[in-house]
């Protein structure tokens, strides 16, 4: 994918001592973006929307666990996440498979294959937009007889699509097989989401 203007760089990932003196103030900007971006679909599937916060904090945070000093670690994880910052006319997220027991691992991801390739967007006037995996990390998560917890997703609209999606209502709904919850997305959500697909 060619790098845009919303990509990050090196230039924005700040060093660790630089780092830890915005992180509270920055941490406290992403937890409430997330409230606005994160969306559950039905019992177990919680989609949180992607944006350029959202994956610079995941980046800082990583560099700050792992103790990353050079610039060459921190461009693998940018070359890594940068996919995932949604161009204009497209949305991104990080699915996520929420169990916590093994007994429920075991149970519930080897009858959830293909769920990554299963959500979508419907729109008030009739539209549905399948999403399609993060090609960068579906190789990785992809199994035939087991699915990860975590996938990377992307939606792709038009133009009028996207005038669809601001005219309302939308709804974000799981159709698998093993699966099938739909969830209207609240007001506040349609607002912030517009502001990527709108660039």
């Amino acid at each position: 994918m060619p790098s845009s203007t919303r990509s990050l760089t090196l230039d924005d990932i700040a060093d660790l001592r630089a780092y830890e003196r915005e992180r509270e103030a920055f941490r406290d900007h992403v937890i409430a973006l997330k409230k606005k971006r994160r969306i559950g679909i039905g019992p177990i599937v919680t989609l949180v929307f992607e944006n350029r916060d959202t994956i610079r904090f995941q980046i800082q945070e990583m560099a700050r666990a792992e103790r990353m000093l050079t610039d060459e670690a921190i461009q693998t994880e940018l070359d890594i996440y940068n996919p995932l910052i949604p161009e204009p006319g497209s949305l991104s997220a990080t699915m996520f498979i929420e169990l916590t027991s093994k007994d429920d691992l075991e149970a519930w991801l080897p009858k959830l294959v293909g769920i990554e390739r299963a959500v979508e967007l419907r729109l008030g006037d009739g539209t549905t937009i399948r999403c399609t995996p993060d090609p960068s990390h579906d190789q990785q998560l992809t199994r035939d007889e087991i699915t990860a917890s975590v996938h990377y997703l992307v939606f792709e609209l038009t133009d009028a699509q996207v005038a669809a999606f601001a005219a309302g209502p939308v709804s974000i709904a799981v159709s698998h097989p093993a699966y099938r919850e739909a969830t209207e997305l609240p007001e506040m959500a349609v607002k912030e989401l517009l502001s990527d697909l709108r660039g």
